[in-house]
């Protein structure tokens, strides 16, 4: 048997699973696909997380989109942060062509178009989605510091800010309400709650506050207010078994990419605070795509890099799968890139010394292989990968050059006027769409300083605010269908809750 014939026995028994996987592709020697050698990962080690990788045009999207589309068809649901606007057409079937055509019949696939069932979302209502908007208490101090581009010493004193807030029941529900409780502090009647709560000096609440406005003027007080999204929606599957596909539609804010991609890890936070442990499951219960990842990791403080890779160490176990998705390895750091288990590796460029020791970086991560990996990856065309995946077993798989099955559903958006009545349509815009701007910090405080007869001090919380008196039984289904008093329960808890349900991230969700 020659060295080619081993290389292709070891893969097709690496990828020889029992249980229900993903179809990736073919294993590829001396650049020939070989259908029998069949390239898949298990569903079952999804939630061990993954990364896909590779310079610009190499595919990168239409495999994040090959994986999600089989997911979905398997009954996981998916979350899409579609950075560029092209990832709409995962809810339409795709268009047969002779390109399509000739990998299917290079890599051994029955391709039939299909789409999948898809929400559409925005970030606030910015672009077209549904609204996806968090309370500033829901944030937290540690995401918010992050969107506001603060040092560690200024991120500990926002936190003093939310304690303080908390402490004193004012809501924070979007960011006037924060702006006032810190005016609230810098002024006369709050010198005295500024030192008593100590380490925050007037000057570094100045910087916090004139960095809020600069965030509201450059449109970032969109993101954030009620109703707040529940994301629990995102783990919804069709009558007929699939997994709902959410696309987050983040071109309309791409000149924001510290706050889309800061409101990715919120989702992320939110949903590892609310899970279950489940342990390893046969199958992820979600499975979270991160776009341009790099993104998120640029400027971050260690307080927010810690909390990722505690995050994304401890979410696996919530039954969620997490992707990052990105140019080269090197822009994970290394704390997290040792938690992905699966491995996308599309080709990548040597034209400067800097791409050089990016792709000798990449090479040194890989298990040891039959390939010539530095040739590999600077030769292999587009929708060509180098994979390694966890078995069932939980050991790594050999490395196969790969050439990836194409997409079934539409490789290109879906046209605007679709996306718009699918919103439209969507049970969610009914939950979501119209923003409530409800009493809270703003209204409290500005309610004191216009009664010159109340104590100059903050309001104390409301006692026994959480047991609102019942509605007549009659009235029970209409109030609780009102959107504003949704998110009004959701937001509201006493002081003990709030402090008591501040996770990774300090975020801090309140049942209802």
């Amino acid at each position: 048997m020659s060295e080619q014939d081993d290389t292709i026995a070891a893969i097709t028994a690496g990828y020889a699973f029992t249980g229900p996987a993903l179809e990736l592709g073919a294993a590829v020697v001396e650049g020939v696909a070989h259908p029998q050698a069949r390239v898949r990962v298990p569903l079952a080690v999804l939630n061990r997380h993954g990364l896909v990788a590779g310079a610009t045009g190499t595919g990168k999207t239409k495999t994040l989109q090959l994986i999600a589309e089989q997911l979905s068809a398997q009954g996981v649901p998916v979350f899409l942060a579609d950075v560029k606007g092209d990832l709409s057409g995962i809810s339409a079937p795709g268009v047969p062509g002779d390109r399509v055509a000739s990998r299917a019949a290079e890599v051994g696939q029955e391709w039939q178009p299909a789409g999948c069932p898809a929400e559409f979302h925005a970030l606030g209502g910015i672009g077209p989605g549904v609204p996806i908007r968090a309370t500033i208490t829901d944030f937290g101090p540690t995401l918010l510091a992050k969107v506001l581009d603060l040092n560690e010493t200024q991120e500990s004193s926002l936190g003093l800010i939310f304690h303080f807030a908390d402490e004193r029941g004012l809501e924070l529900v979007d960011l006037k309400d924060l702006r006032a409780v810190i005016q609230y502090l810098t002024e006369d009647q709050g010198k005295a709650e500024l030192k008593r709560i100590g380490g925050l000096s007037a000057a570094t609440a100045g910087v916090i506050l004139r960095a809020l406005i600069t965030l509201e003027n450059n449109g970032g007080g969109a993101f954030f207010g009620e109703p707040d999204f529940d994301t629990a929606d995102l783990l919804r599957t069709t009558p007929d078994g699939r997994g709902v596909v959410s696309v987050l539609e983040l071109a309309a804010v791409q000149d924001k990419p510290q706050l889309f991609s800061t409101f990715l890890m919120w989702l992320l936070a939110d949903l590892f605070h609310d899970l279950p442990e489940v342990g390893d499951p046969d199958r992820p219960c979600l499975v979270f795509f991160f776009d341009e990842a790099h993104l998120l990791f640029t400027g971050a403080s260690k307080a927010f890099s810690t909390a990722i890779t505690q995050t994304v160490r401890l979410i696996r176990s919530k039954g969620v799968g997490v992707f990052f998705v990105t140019q080269t390895a090197r822009d994970v750091p290394a704390d997290v890139l040792s938690q992905l288990g699966n491995r996308v590796q599309h080709a990548l460029r040597a034209f400067t010394p800097e791409d050089a020791k990016a792709l000798k970086a990449t090479v040194s991560t890989f298990p040891r292989s039959a390939y010539d990996l530095d040739r590999v990856l600077t030769g292999a065309g587009t929708g060509e990968a180098v994979i390694t995946v966890l078995g069932e077993s939980g050991a790594p798989t050999p490395v196969a050059w790969t050439r990836l099955c194409a997409p079934t559903s539409l490789m290109a958006p879906i046209p605007a006027e679709a996306m718009r009545a699918a919103v439209a349509g969507s049970p969610l815009f009914a939950k979501y769409g119209t923003a409530v701007d409800r009493e809270s910090a703003y209204e409290k405080l500005t309610a004191a300083q216009a009664s010159p007869g109340e104590s100059e001090a903050a309001p104390e919380p409301a006692p026994g605010r959480e047991h609102a008196e019942k509605p007549e039984p009659g009235m029970v289904d209409q109030v609780m269908g009102n959107p504003a008093v949704k998110s009004m329960l959701r937001s509201m808890g006493s002081r003990l809750g709030r402090e008591i349900t501040r996770s990774l991230f300090g975020t801090a969700r309140r049942k209802h």
